[in-house]
């Protein structure tokens, strides 16, 4: 029997998404397992994902008939198979997990791994708004700041698997803001959503300008996009002021690969409708003028609830 099906996983550092996909990127079944309750015990959290798989093939009926397991984790080394020195999964912190052979062990399923922004980057050319384009950059906006770069189709690895570091480039050179990395002035430290919130709380910190926000124990960048859609003004300069930052960062990248587009994706990407303007401008106004206008941002329009799953599925065709 043609295997006409694949499995797609998300390791995040808290739930883990699994869910069995078809050719046209639609996800048959799925389910999500706790990646925070094995301590360091990589091999329970692998035991309890193979059992995950099982279960979830059985669900759709598609046993036998799975290609492949695709997986997308934080600091997943597609070369090594591994997941290597992942701060935020306890069982993976110190070490490196060969995640991959274990696995395919207990599956008897192919697996291929890689990190995670990389394999959104792969979901977005295969299933979402990139599909036909070779030359892009993935970028992820959530707790973190990831990408992944596809350069003439395929995804760039690096010697040593880790290439794409994009949220790690530094964004503020003087004085910048310790990043969760250690550096000072990441990307990642002003335009993540943890960079936006503290953005937030600082800037109400210096000034006394009215703002809902001082209203809100704890502010998330939530609480700034939710702050910005109702009209208020502090709210709305710190989403202008990422989008400054990002954009004049982009132009960087571009220097680097020359992208059609350049793909947002994550929680903070969908106060698109305070980011655009500020990006392209910021953009534009940063590029050698053989780039300027050419390149395009644009915003995934794969379901939240499925893109992470079919990031990692898309994977898995390879195999």
């Amino acid at each position: 029997m043609e295997k006409q099906f694949v499995v797609g996983v998300d390791v995040g550092g808290q739930t883990t998404k699994l869910g069995v996909v078809d050719a046209r990127g639609i996800v048959l079944a799925q389910t999500v397992i706790r990646s925070d309750v094995f301590g360091s015990d990589a091999a329970a959290f692998i035991t309890a994902l193979a059992d995950a798989i099982k279960n979830i093939i059985r669900e759709a009926g598609k046993e036998g008939q799975i290609r492949g397991i695709g997986v997308g984790a934080p600091n997943g080394n597609h070369y090594t198979g591994s997941i290597e020195f992942a701060p935020n999964l306890a069982w993976a912190a110190n070490t490196a997990v060969p995640l991959s052979s274990m696995l395919q062990e207990k599956t008897g399923i192919p697996v291929s791994v890689t990190n995670d922004a990389n394999a959104a980057a792969v979901g977005e050319m295969t299933y979402g708004i990139a599909r036909g384009m070779k030359n892009f950059i993935m970028i992820t906006l959530g707790t973190g700041v990831g990408s992944g770069i596809i350069i003439n189709g395929e995804l760039v690895y690096g010697h040593d698997g880790f290439a794409g570091e994009l949220g790690h480039v530094t964004a503020i050179r003087h004085n910048g803001r310790v990043c969760g990395c250690g550096k000072q002035g990441c990307l990642e430290a002003y335009c993540s959503a943890i960079g936006v919130a503290k953005t937030a709380r600082d800037w109400l910190e210096m000034s006394s300008v009215d703002s809902v926000l001082r209203n809100v124990d704890n502010i998330t960048s939530k609480d700034v996009y939710d702050a910005a859609k109702v009209g208020d003004s502090l709210a709305k300069r710190v989403l202008e002021y990422t989008g400054d930052l990002l954009g004049r960062t982009f132009a960087d990248f571009v220097a680097f690969s020359a992208p059609e587009a350049i793909v947002l994706f994550g929680g903070l990407a969908r106060a698109k409708e305070f980011l655009y303007e500020p990006i392209m401008k910021s953009m534009n106004d940063n590029l050698l003028q053989i780039w300027k206008g050419k390149v395009k941002i644009l915003f995934s329009e794969l379901k939240a609830s499925d893109a992470a799953i079919l990031g990692a599925s898309s994977l898995a065709w390879e195999l």
